[in-house]
């Protein structure tokens, strides 16, 4: 069972009518007695880096997450926001972010290049081998809405690129801890296998 953390940060119906697509049980819920008893997480997120911390922290679930995640040692997966919520910090706010994973969310600055922010559709990964990938396209297009993009202190923890204006990374993974930038809910048949994979971690 899969639990998809509900703070008020997200568009988490799509996140569970893809996990039905796929024949994965998922439950959407706030309550940590629930989401505890889920075998892994997704950490959904749409807005502002500020405000998805302020949630979190008035949910009561900084505590319960790090103790599922850095403790326990559970598997977690954040989608946009919700990865960007793994680093130390980011421009777009003043408060610090979880922190599982060192780096910072920077804002686009692509004005010299004529890239409209926020990157917004269908873009490339390049990707390492990672068993997030396993069984996709020769091209693997993902859909991406973001404004901010995570710069991770630790190259390793990089297991995909994109180029938009810069090479960023567009998803990350240290030990149990997955992260998207792009939103696998949105992008068909590569989304359908990258969930598919996450769910058989």
């Amino acid at each position: 069972m899969i639990g998809i953390i509900d703070y008020k940060m997200g568009n988490i119906g799509s996140i569970q009518n893809m996990l039905k697509r796929i024949s994965v049980k998922s439950v959407i819920s706030s309550k940590i007695e629930i989401l505890n008893n889920c075998d892994k997480l997704i950490l959904p997120g749409v807005g502002s880096f500020d405000q998805g911390m302020k949630n979190l922290k008035n949910h009561n679930f900084i505590r319960f997450l790090n103790d599922y995640v850095i403790k326990d040692k559970k598997p977690i997966l954040g989608i946009c926001l919700g990865m960007q919520l793994f680093a130390d910090n980011s421009e777009e706010g003043d408060l610090s972010g979880l922190g599982w994973i060192k780096g910072n969310v920077k804002k686009f600055n692509l004005r010299k290049d004529g890239l409209k922010v926020p990157h917004m559709g269908w873009n490339n990964i390049e990707c390492k081998n990672s068993k997030l990938f396993l069984n996709l396209p020769s091209e693997k297009r993902f859909y991406f809405v973001h404004s901010f993009f995570f710069e991770c202190k630790n190259k390793e923890n990089i297991i995909s690129t994109t180029d938009y204006g810069i090479n960023f990374a567009s998803s990350i993974n240290k030990q149990n801890i997955w992260g998207t930038q792009f939103h696998p809910e949105k992008s068909h048949i590569c989304g359908m296998n990258l969930l598919k994979n996450y769910a058989k971690l």
